[in-house]
């Protein structure tokens, strides 16, 4: 998913030409495309994503985004001649599946003609409960579609209502039952906690019935309340109670420890899957400073250094494009202690961490005090490497702000 809001850089160049200096990595480093499909039916209140309902759309119409994106990965093409193989694609959003496997299909067809497919690529898209069945997961398995991520976000009523999912818990079970039907042998459930309302006991019922489905890999990440949505509002005006810090850690752990417990292992912060085979590679791409082209309104991208982000409103995306223009709306480029800079922060969150080596004598020292507080695995630390502890990923956040500051 894709930020609403977008960074302020350097203006792009039309033709979306990228410095030689990028170019020159392109064909050494795992290469990856994001599809950005801005369309949900209803708006989340807590979601501060680039999507919109077909209310917001009136004039433009998912044919015309499938337009759109398509020229746009032949953009890409151009602009990448070297590019290797692709290793990972996800369609993200909003809601990939709002659009018919057909057309979901076609933008990857057209991805796999144009920049081939590594054998073994993970091919993800997320989706809703309600808005796959058995046909169209059908569909997308056959048309080379591998990885499910479903939305879960909870198991219990109340909380589903407060964040304005239209699933019912049941419906979470049936959708997994069609995608293993259908073949998928890697579903993802992704689930949310914090919610206004959720107890600990509330929260517990959602992973024991997470767990119950037997997927291969788990997100749960905490709710973040997003300046300038319907949450907010309702926080900011009394009538709904905003998370609590405490509440959160302790839900946090219980998660690990249920997870754990349940033969999964944590390997990002927010992620645990059943054993390495299982992790999301296109979201470990992310995190290892791989190359990827973002498609879609809003969608960023990153190549050799370079990151830029598309313009967001789908008929501004799709009327660039038409005109032969890139769409990008801006970018920036990164150098290399930027770079160095941004290694740090993203294999923190990991689970094999980062070597000492990629740290300041000034951050080295304050890794010391975390060693002694217990936020830094000590044997880790002994042999060159610095790995969050379990106490340590609940302050990722300090962690990594005072070894990169």
């Amino acid at each position: 998913m894709v930020p609403s809001s977008l960074p302020i850089g350097e203006s792009a160049p039309d033709d979306g030409r990228l410095p030689e200096s990028a170019l020159a990595q392109v064909a050494s480093q795992p290469f990856g495309a994001y599809v950005h499909v801005p369309f949900c039916v209803t708006r989340c209140g807590y979601c501060d994503f680039n999507t919109y309902t077909a209310d917001e759309l009136r004039g433009t119409s998912t044919s015309d985004y499938v337009v759109a994106a398509l020229a746009e990965i032949g953009l890409a093409r151009e602009v990448l001649p070297d590019a290797p193989p692709l290793n990972t694609v996800f369609f993200g959003g909003g809601t990939p599946t709002l659009l018919p496997a057909a057309e979901q299909l076609r933008l990857l067809t057209k991805l796999v003609s144009s920049f081939g497919i590594a054998s073994d690529a993970e091919v993800t898209t997320e989706a809703n409960p309600e808005s796959v069945d058995a046909n169209s997961l059908l569909a997308l398995r056959q048309g080379g579609v591998n990885r499910l991520s479903m939305g879960m976000q909870s198991a219990v009523p109340h909380v589903l209502k407060t964040l304005d999912r239209a699933h019912t818990p049941g419906r979470v079970t049936e959708a997994v039952a069609a995608a293993r039907k259908a073949g998928f042998d890697n579903v993802s459930l992704d689930l949310i906690y914090g919610a206004p309302g959720e107890t600990v006991d509330d929260w517990r019922r959602s992973l024991e019935a997470a767990i119950e489905l037997q997927p291969e890999h788990i997100s749960a990440y905490a709710l973040i309340v997003e300046d300038g949505t319907r949450l907010a509002r309702q926080i900011r005006s009394g009538e709904l109670i905003g998370p609590d810090d405490d509440l959160q850690a302790a839900k946090y752990e219980l998660a690990d420890e249920l997870l754990t417990g349940a033969g999964f292992e944590w390997y990002e912060v927010s992620n645990w899957s059943r054993g390495d085979g299982n992790r999301s590679r296109h979201n470990l791409g992310y995190w290892e400073g791989s190359n990827w082209w973002g498609i879609g309104p809003g969608a960023h991208s990153h190549v050799g250094g370079v990151r830029w982000w598309n313009v967001k409103h789908p008929r501004a995306y799709g009327e660039r494009l038409a005109s032969g223009l890139s769409p990008a709306a801006g970018r920036e480029l990164l150098d290399e202690p930027m770079q160095a800079l941004e290694q740090v922060m993203l294999q923190l969150r990991v689970r094999e961490g980062l070597s000492r080596g990629q740290l300041s004598a000034v951050a080295d020292q304050a890794g010391e005090v975390f060693v002694a507080d217990g936020l830094l695995e000590p044997g880790q630390w002994i042999a060159g490497r610095a790995v969050l502890t379990g106490r340590g990923r609940l302050l990722a956040d300090l962690v990594v702000r005072e070894l990169t500051a």
